[in-house]
């Protein structure tokens, strides 16, 4: 009976280490994101500043929006993974 709760204790407690361990990584994935939209969104800038004619311009606009949008989307995804995680992380406990 006791071997049997000290397997469950460290089941739970390599169960726990796998979630801070992806949540430490989706963390990461947050930061990358944030990074390469901020690079997207300086790239778009230039363009738009280089733009010769005014429908390339609005191309570009468009472009950049998107491009925003997608990372946006993609960094609330991660963030709900990590929500997704954390309680998974409780529910061990």
């Amino acid at each position: 009976m006791i071997l049997k709760n000290l397997q469950n204790q460290k089941k739970m407690s390599s169960q726990k280490d796998y979630y801070r361990k992806c949540i430490i990584d989706l963390r990461t994935k947050i930061e990358r994101e944030r990074e390469a939209k901020k690079k997207d969104n300086e790239h778009y800038a230039r363009l738009i500043a280089g733009a010769s004619s005014p429908s390339s311009k609005a191309s570009f606009r468009k472009s950049k929006i998107d491009a925003a949008t997608r990372h946006d989307k993609n960094i609330d995804s991660y963030k709900r993974q990590i929500a997704s995680k954390q309680e998974s992380m409780r529910r061990c406990k």
